[in-house]
């Protein structure tokens, strides 16, 4: 491409000092990369004496070869160079499946912002190949084993451990993580070890493994289990807030939840990035700073995740509160699922 750009410079110029002035380089430098395309192509492209040049036949189907070729190179360049400047194009997304509720907004204003820019959205709970399936950015609520990807945090989430008001009425509100043994556990398929949840205490991380009859590779599907008394889930805040705050699930075990987990924007390269990228970047990290209640309600206060049993209940109907109340105060020693707890119950009238 310099070879060609030097011949039709020289060509345009009348000359080979004329063409170096106009290149910035030596005359002699000029000189060798036409002999080196002449060279290659097998043919004389220039006619030369000590007063001028003139181009051959085949030198001028080249040299106008070469003006069409070298138009659309920088017209390509023009391109490429407005789209790293200006957003514009198809910007890929993948995200979480419980998450594009929650960029709705930010999608609508970036594309109010940037109409020449589309979304093309794919939503899945799996960590995509980014550069295999095509997507230019991905977020997720998890973090990603690829080291070589780029992360960017946008947003925090703490996780809560929630049941319906039926299910722990019947099986007991869960005092303390090791707790948790004692009860069926709903478990996320794609989380890093869905049978070990973990939890903060005074001695640092506190890991339980549990169990349950539901293993999804959907978080929604097992907040709507959660929700029909099947079990204990624990979720991302903001997917439960609506729940919590109707009261259709309750949120347990808070003190030993307070870990702040990231909502994390997922692309490949951090040079160079796209006006599109770049921009939508942007647009999202301002847009969860000016909303905060979004990633953590509990802590926002737009829904009641108090600590006791009866701060967890109160938007709860009267009957279910006392039958919640009285079995969080009850201790127990061994699991509701097992077979010879159950008989216990109810042989004992439970």
């Amino acid at each position: 491409m310099t070879s060609m750009t030097a011949f039709v410079k020289v060509v345009d110029v009348g000359g080979f000092a004329a063409a170096a002035r106009k290149l910035d380089i030596s005359p002699s430098m000029v000189t060798t990369h036409v002999r080196a395309l002449e060279e290659r192509l097998g043919v004389r492209l220039l006619n030369r004496s000590t007063r001028r040049i003139s181009l051959t036949e085949v030198g001028q189907a080249y040299y106008e070869r070469c003006l069409q070729i070298l138009a659309d190179v920088e017209d390509a360049e023009n391109v490429a160079q407005a789209l790293q400047s200006t957003p514009r194009g198809t910007l890929r997304l993948n995200a979480s499946v419980a998450i594009p509720p929650f960029l709705a907004p930010a999608i609508a204003e970036f594309t109010s912002l940037y109409p020449d820019v589309s979304i093309t959205m794919a939503m899945t709970d799996r960590m995509v190949d980014l550069v295999e399936e095509g997507f230019d950015l991905a977020i997720r609520t998890f973090a990603t084993p690829d080291s070589s990807l780029i992360v960017r945090r946008i947003a925090t989430y703490r996780l809560l451990v929630c049941g319906s008001p039926e299910y722990l009425a019947k099986h007991g509100t869960p005092q303390q993580p090791s707790d948790l043994v004692n009860h069926n556990c709903l478990l996320y398929s794609y989380a890093p070890k869905h049978s070990e949840w973990s939890f903060a205490s005074p001695e640092g991380e506190q890991k339980i493994a549990v169990s349950g009859n539901l293993h999804s590779n959907s978080a929604n599907a097992l907040r709507l289990a959660a929700v029909h008394g099947q079990g204990l889930a624990m979720l991302p805040s903001f997917l439960l807030a609506d729940e919590i705050k109707s009261g259709r699930l309750v949120p347990t075990l808070i003190e030993s939840l307070r870990t702040e987990h990231p909502i994390s924007a997922i692309y490949p390269h951090r040079h160079h990035l796209s006006a599109k990228v770049r921009s939508f970047l942007d647009l999202l990290v301002a847009h969860f700073r000016a909303n905060p209640a979004w990633a953590d309600p509990c802590r926002s206060g737009t829904v009641d995740c108090g600590d006791s049993p009866a701060d967890n209940v109160h938007d709860l109907h009267p009957p279910v509160i006392r039958a919640i109340a009285a079995t969080a105060r009850v201790s127990k020693k061994s699991s509701p699922y097992d077979s010879g707890q159950r008989t216990d119950r109810k042989a004992g009238g439970v």
